[in-house]
């Protein structure tokens, strides 16, 4: 017998247990019961209203529930429990083959907040006796059920989901994914889990705190916030939406502090102060597939190297070699060593390849330690640093992509991170450039290092603006190894 959610949460004796007093969750309540199709009553109608941006609530299960909630609204709770219901309380097995293992899965954005909602999860099946029971096995981040069920929450990783039956799928605080490899992990593992879901007639529920206008979870809320879709679901709601039993004077006094990242982390509102600095349009643009990883040296072409430095413990130790042809900047060289590394070593395999290109200096970053300068000049080089912050760098740089005029290899970590790279208003109400939470931007720097160090004269810089020379109109020929003019035809 399948248990409807709000039973399940509302019975000491399974969910409830776990859950406490069901008077704070009212909203949640609300919001769940109309994720699974059932009638609300009128004071639950209120409650959804109130997030659900003037839909209607679905007449039935919807495939996806998109939950956008401030901080501390018992996002990672209620995400627990419902991988609890998902696994315990539905019956699974006419969806299965006989030995198929069916799989609840939870995705968290780190592997410190995966053991929260593991823990919460825990919670929930020892508090009640009889859920208890149905445990079988217990790993560090897995739970197997007598039934055959697994309940298994990791941190995100779209390579590893594939494969599995999965029969629900749950994204935690989903904006604040970060993977090495990607600069959209959320859209990557949403792609990967939908063929299973599918499968399994399993639901998608995303429940996170809102970040920037970007990703999955923004795009959810454009499509179909406030749109009465009958497979979709999206509410968005503040803190105290979800949780009127938050202080209100902890939410004061961080409005206080940083009044832009409150209206996120509080209100529940995507942060209008921050937005992707570079279009994925016109990096893929910038990008030349026709070329290798890394172009060799040439006779008589002059070559600008600029550096970001590590002392190899946390950022990437990273070069870029870079000059200026017909109107652009290509990018020869992007590479980078990632820690753990001898930095001294670094800089002196940097320095020879520096050589190579008949960089007599390599220009870094302004913030640089002095040893930075020291380990350059042993390898017979000399260190500058750079007049300006990297901020002003990228400011200064983006117009190389707006007019076509950079050429850049395709290298996977350079591009995730110039797609990550944010864009801030500050209080003062100037732009900063910067990476976002947990992310880097080592190989970014160096490239943007590299345009500052080819920028042409003034009058040169002015004659490119205009309209009628935006196209640089260059290509790279294997045969000679070099960007030539692209053949133009005559009528």
């Amino acid at each position: 017998m399948t248990f409807r959610i709000d039973s399940a949460l509302r019975d000491a004796r399974l969910l409830g247990a776990g859950l406490g007093a069901i008077g704070p969750w009212t909203t949640w309540l609300a919001v769940l019961r109309a994720t699974f199709g059932h009638k609300l009553n009128r004071q639950e109608r209120r409650a959804f209203d109130k997030v659900a941006g003037g839909r209607e609530p679905p007449d039935q299960k919807v495939r996806e529930l998109i939950a956008i909630v401030g901080r501390r609204g018992g996002k990672s709770r209620i995400a627990a429990a419902l991988a609890t219901y998902f696994a315990c309380f539905i019956d699974h097995a006419p969806k299965l083959s006989p030995g198929e293992i069916g799989c609840v899965l939870v995705l968290a954005a780190s592997r410190q907040q995966a053991g929260v909602v593991f823990n919460y999860v825990r919670g929930f099946l020892e508090a009640s006796s009889i859920l208890a029971d149905q445990v079988e096995t217990v790993t560090a981040d897995e739970i197997r059920l007598k039934s055959g069920i697994v309940i298994a929450v990791h941190s995100n990783n779209f390579r590893t989901v594939r494969g599995r039956t999965i029969l629900a799928a749950i994204f935690d605080e989903a904006a604040y994914w970060r993977d090495e490899t990607t600069a959209s992990p959320d859209v990557e593992t949403y792609r990967a889990v939908l063929p299973a879901l599918a499968t399994t007639d399993g639901m998608l529920i995303i429940i996170s705190s809102p970040y920037r206008r970007a990703g999955l979870l923004h795009a959810k809320h454009r499509d179909h916030f406030g749109q009465s879709d009958p497979d979709v679901l999206v509410v968005q709601g503040a803190t105290t939406d979800f949780n009127p039993t938050i202080d209100p004077g902890v939410i004061e006094r961080a409005r206080t502090a940083d009044p832009s990242a409150a209206v996120a982390e509080w209100d529940g509102q995507f942060r209008a102060d921050i937005a992707q600095f570079i279009d994925d349009d016109l990096i893929d643009a910038a990008i030349d597939h026709g070329r290798p990883l890394e172009l060799p040296p040439r006779e008589g072409v002059p070559y600008r190297a600029f550096v970001d430095a590590s002392a190899g413990r946390h950022d990437a130790f990273a070069i870029g070699i870079a000059h200026r042809e017909g109107g652009r900047v290509i990018a020869d060289v992007i590479r980078g060593r990632r820690p753990p590394f001898d930095p001294s070593a670094t800089a002196a395999e940097f320095a020879a390849l520096a050589k190579e290109y008949r960089c007599a200096a390599v220009t870094g970053d302004n913030y640089s330690g002095e040893w930075v300068a020291a380990a350059f000049k042993d390898a017979g080089c000399n260190y500058v640093r750079a007049e300006h912050p990297k901020s002003q760098l990228y400011l200064e740089g983006l117009p190389s992509f707006t007019r076509g005029a950079v050429a850049i290899p395709s290298q996977p970590q350079l591009l995730r991170e110039l797609r990550l790279l944010e864009r801030r208003v500050t209080r003062l109400g100037r732009d900063s450039v910067d990476h976002g939470s947990r992310g880097s931007d080592d190989f970014a720097n160096v490239l943007f290092g590299c345009l500052w160090l080819c920028r042409p004269p003034k009058f040169v810089e002015t004659a490119i603006a205009a309209p009628i020379q935006v196209a640089a109109g260059l290509r790279f020929d294997r045969l000679s190894g070099r960007y030539e003019p692209l053949p133009r035809w005559s009528s």
